[in-house]
């Protein structure tokens, strides 16, 4: 395996629970709420969160993307259990597209436009590290400050959050 895709998967694998554990506070009983009208409803928020590893994968085996012509409406979620679901499958889908990552195929150019407009070509590996893990953390941001405003406790994603201290935890184990 590519040492590069080797490195990925690592990452996708260390920054999973983070993921895990804020798609695991998603309330059923809330799936439709949204922040505001333009914002996405926190089911769709947690489905495109859950899809971002998969789909991003499988958009790397091809060459390019038109985003003129895709839907970027995420749909909504049947469950929190369905989300999680939804995640570890888009995750095995991730890996599986990583381990098959050669070096030829790592280094081909990969092009993003609106119709004729370039947005940008880079190769497929820097999309890859781009698109999948900072578009993935972006959105969690998201999905923590949704937690918030419907005052669900937000779990720790890195170091602590105010609802919860993993270093105090630590320090009464020792």
């Amino acid at each position: 395996m590519l040492p590069a895709a080797r490195a990925l998967i690592a990452e996708l694998d260390k920054e999973t629970p983070a993921t895990r554990r804020l798609i695991e506070r998603i309330p059923d009983d809330r799936l439709a709420w949204r922040p505001h009208p333009k914002s996405m409803s926190i089911g769709q928020l947690g489905n495109h969160i859950a899809t971002i590893p998969g789909g991003i994968a499988r958009l790397s085996q091809v060459g390019a993307l038109d985003v003129s012509t895709r839907n970027i409406e995420p749909a909504p979620a049947e469950s929190r259990a369905a989300l999680l679901a939804t995640l570890d499958s888009s995750l095995a889908s991730a890996k599986e597209v990583l381990s098959q990552l050669d070096e030829a195929s790592a280094a081909a150019p990969w092009r993003m436009s609106y119709g004729d407009r370039e947005i940008f070509t880079v190769p497929r590996l820097e999309m890859l590290r781009t698109m999948l893990f900072n578009h993935w953390i972006h959105h969690r941001g998201e999905l923590v400050v949704y937690l918030r405003l419907l005052d669900i406790p937000v779990p720790v994603v890195y170091g602590r959050s105010a609802d919860e201290n993993p270093f105090l935890q630590a320090a009464a184990t020792l």
